[in-house]
């Protein structure tokens, strides 16, 4: 029977079971296990993807939660803890001759055993593999060869983001420049971009979008997501689900607005100064330092004007702290109440709220469930905000 799982394909590990950094940028408390609890008893999250599971002490990690009986791998793929299932993935940047820039990649495996060849192979192609996000030498059909030669997914990363994605830095105009199109499983929006805004690009058509949180700390994991069609969570049905096979589909897309994502607009790189896309310089500061934002530079790039037909849905929230007046304490009155955040973001109805919150507060988190708060775009590296009025 199938049914409908939360999804968030991309989570970072910040430090590992010796304290040592993953994530250079990501938070201590981001450990494997922490992950896991977090997604299986507060998110309410059915499956994750650790993207940083080629670390020898995260597998190590594991191993520890499988052999005292916390953690086990499934038939199917994919390891089961507690409710959430654990997809092993790695991100890889890639920048070989063919790109024009670093980009980012996602590469997921479907058992340990077959993750950890994988480490030993990268170890050759790799200066430090205990770290996150690291510089692969070589190219990246041979990377796809390799991820494939696994039995793996491969997923280009955050492909508008201005640095270290495909469509940013990576490519003139088209993902052949790079990659072997049949060998790419779909398609990571990232936080700039929606469903609409991708397909522009028509070479993109024939793949699954996927919104993830690329989460740098434990609050921020599912502040994008997906609802996926499977009969359980687990690598083989995300695999069919990319691929919509035997039914098994993204089902829907749960992102914060474009606007909010903190590349969206062209700014002064310096003083943050909305800029139209062919400035040259600021007009506030005069820094010829610009980055370009994601809507403009989908502008240049796109092919078409219409959605693709029978795209799933790509519904606009945001993560509940981003409300204001939603403190620390309100918070866990609220996972108190109703277990998970997805429970309060998708289910709990307005009179229950207010019963726990005050109505204001519950009014804005129904206004948040149907994308009626208001937005101030983000750009230049800093997040658009919300506000409840």
């Amino acid at each position: 029977m199938l049914k409908s799982f939360f999804a968030d394909m991309h989570i970072h590990i910040g430090r590992d079971m010796y304290n040592h950094p993953v994530k250079i940028t990501g938070a201590k408390t981001l450990t494997l296990t922490n992950v896991l609890k977090e997604a299986s008893r507060n998110k309410g999250i059915h499956m994750v993807g650790v993207i940083d599971s080629h670390a020898p002490a995260v597998q190590q990690e594991l191993k520890e939660l499988m052999e005292t009986g916390l953690a086990h791998e499934l038939e199917d793929g994919g390891i089961r803890f507690e409710n959430a299932t654990l997809i092993l993935g790695s991100e890889i940047e890639v920048y070989d001759e063919n790109c024009q820039g670093p980009l980012h990649v996602l590469c997921f495996l479907p058992t340990l055993a077959k993750m950890e060849k994988f480490s030993e192979w990268l170890t050759t192609r790799m200066k430090n593999i205990t770290l996150s996000s690291q510089r692969y030498y070589g190219t990246a059909k041979d990377l796809q060869y390799k991820v494939k030669e696994l039995s793996g997914i491969f997923i280009p990363a955050h492909v508008f983001t201005p640095f270290k994605s495909m469509y940013g830095k990576g490519v003139h105009t088209s993902l052949n420049e790079v990659f072997d199109a049949d060998l790419i499983d779909g398609i990571e929006l990232g936080l700039s971009s929606d469903t609409a805004m991708a397909d522009q690009i028509g070479e993109l058509h024939d793949f699954t979008f996927l919104s993830n949180s690329d989460a740098h700390s434990l609050p921020k994991i599912a502040r994008e997501y997906q609802a996926i069609r499977m009969e359980e969570p687990s690598f083989k049905e995300f695999y069919w689900a990319l691929h919509n096979i035997n039914e098994r589909q993204v089902k829907r897309n749960f992102g914060m607005n474009p606007r909010l994502g903190k590349y969206h607009t062209t700014v002064c790189s310096q003083c943050l100064e909305p800029l139209s896309a062919d400035a040259a310089k600021c007009h506030r500061c005069g820094s010829t330092k610009i980055v370009k934002g994601v809507f403009d530079r989908i502008q240049e790039l796109k092919t078409n004007h219409e959605e693709k037909r029978n795209r799933p849905p790509y519904l606009y929230q945001v993560p509940l702290e981003y409300l204001p007046a939603l403190g620390p304490k309100t918070f866990k009155k609220l996972l108190d109440h109703f277990q998970t955040e997805m429970n309060v973001i998708h289910y709990a109805s307005f009179e229950d709220l207010k019963e726990i919150i005050p109505e204001k507060l519950a009014t804005s988190i129904i206004n948040m469930r149907q994308g009626k708060l208001s937005i101030k775009a983000g750009g230049g590296g800093k997040y658009g905000t919300v506000t409840t009025s």
